[in-house]
């Protein structure tokens, strides 16, 4: 990979509860790789192991506390907090155990003076508007504040005042913030663990509040995140789809697997670039698919053609079609195949020969 060892390079790493342990694989197949970021970004999670990477804390010790960290030292009942305020009660859970595990971690002080650059997502609560901390004219708060503020997920822990602003979870309008941390760099390299492959709940509603509200907040955050990725314009991005989406935001016993599926998929992708420039507005690792409909399976409901009128239309007969069958396509593309409620629509990876039936990452990612 030595087009991306002189760049000056962003790595932007999304939320996505305890799946962000992913980002840890990451970072170590990216060392391995020669590739150091000049600037880290990060929402949630992604936030938290960004100020760690900055702050010095080596891959291994993240490793050691990712497998060793437990439900209660994160989740502890806001008991008085319902009890006594019931409907008022800022959160669901106490405040401490987060603040505790990010000052275990994060340094001190304020943005200014760090050794690489560090911006940190959130949410003014307030004024309903993103603030990125570590941007000009929005680096002299706490690094600490700022990080817990940005994994203050809404309902679970209380806000932060950072700044003077009220703030919380950035993911609750950009889960990736790639635009943002892509000013003034030469290569993007985006780790997306929270909305990649959103899959079919099962048993959601019988699994509690909890499991109800962090399945709608992935569906909300997947829809928001669309948008950026299909309409990329900046610098190259590789983008980074670990397989994580089977697994629970908050399942505590994965630790391991999640941080081998983030080393496995950053190598998986960088091995797919080929040595060579990269084109300015284009997402990478680009492949070859080929797309095919079922016409027995197609009920003519016309929604793969609304969401990609350029790619998808319908026929005489009312059933959809590939204007182009053959395609180059990024991770972010091809997220109508997925909202076909009848599964019609197949992508083939030219490479493997694999065919599926949700989006693109998924049909090239398997080899």
């Amino acid at each position: 990979m030595s087009w991306l060892v002189p760049q000056r390079t962003a790595l932007v790493l999304g939320g996505g509860g305890l799946k962000g342990f992913a980002h840890i694989g990451v970072m170590r197949a990216l060392e391995e790789r020669g590739i150091v970021p000049s600037r880290y970004a990060g929402t949630s999670i992604g936030a938290l192991i960004a100020a760690a990477r900055v702050a010095g804390v080596p891959l291994d010790e993240m490793e050691r506390r990712a497998i060793t960290v437990s439900k209660r030292d994160l989740f502890r009942l806001n008991r008085a907090g319902m009890l006594l305020e019931r409907s008022r009660a800022p959160s669901l859970y106490l405040e401490q155990p987060l603040r505790d595990l990010v000052d275990a971690v994060v340094p001190e002080g304020s943005f200014r003076g760090l050794a690489n650059e560090l911006l940190v997502n959130t949410v003014d609560l307030e004024r309903g508007a993103i603030v990125v901390w570590g941007l000009p004219g929005l680096e002299d708060v706490s690094i600490r504040n700022a990080v817990y503020a940005s994994c203050a997920l809404p309902g679970f822990f209380p806000p932060a005042t950072v700044g003077g602003r009220v703030c919380v979870d950035g993911g609750t309008i950009d889960n990736l913030p790639t635009a943002i941390a892509s000013l003034g760099v030469d290569v993007v390299i985006a780790v997306d663990v929270g909305n990649t492959d959103l899959g079919r709940a099962q048993d959601v509603t019988s699994r509690g509040f909890a499991a109800i509200y962090m399945r709608a907040a992935s569906v909300m955050m997947h829809a928001l995140q669309l948008s950026p990725l299909a309409t990329w314009m900046g610098p190259p991005m590789l983008l980074i789809r670990p397989r994580v989406g089977h697994r629970e935001w908050f399942a505590f016993s994965h630790a391991e697997e999640m941080i081998e599926a983030g080393y496995e998929g950053t190598l998986s992708a960088l091995d797919d670039i080929e040595d060579g420039p990269l084109g300015r507005d284009l997402i990478y690792p680009r492949r070859r698919i080929k797309l095919s409909v079922d016409r027995d399976k197609c009920i003519g409901c016309g929604v793969c053609a609304a969401l990609a009128p350029r790619i998808m239309e319908m026929d005489a007969e009312h059933k959809a079609f590939a204007v182009r069958e053959e395609h180059e396509w990024s991770p972010a593309d091809g997220e109508f195949v997925g909202q076909c409620p009848t599964a019609a629509i197949t992508v083939e990876s030219l490479a493997t020969r694999r065919q599926t039936t949700r989006p693109v990452e998924q049909a090239t990612v398997d080899r």
